[in-house]
């Protein structure tokens, strides 16, 4: 069997369609999912600590040189705004996961 042939079986079949229509899904999703946790979540969560805009929170290792050399920052605001983005998208795939496996049961 040729390579060629092999791939045509692996596209045709259902799965590759299916995981191909996932992963589109889950992309837009995590756009949706970033956008909530951005734009919604986080100001409300940044006024009531005081008027906090988590995109800007860093802490500076080494002041900028020049305006051609940037300064070194940790951006730990992003990284904060990242893990409430994961543990979103990781909730919602564990409902998912778990509505299918009690269609299962049944």
């Amino acid at each position: 069997m040729s390579i060629i042939s092999e791939f045509k079986d692996f596209a045709i079949k259902g799965n590759a369609v299916d995981m191909a229509v996932g992963l589109i899904v889950g992309a837009s999703f995590g756009k949706i999912v970033s956008s909530l946790v951005g734009d919604v979540l986080m100001p409300p969560i940044g006024l009531l600590l005081g008027g906090v805009n988590f995109k800007d929170l860093k802490l500076v290792l080494k002041a900028a040189q020049s305006v051609d050399i940037p300064a070194v920052t940790l951006n730990y605001g992003m990284f904060i705004n990242t893990v409430i983005d994961f543990l979103i998208v990781a909730f919602c795939i564990f409902l998912v996961v778990k509505g299918i496996n009690s269609l299962k049961k049944k």
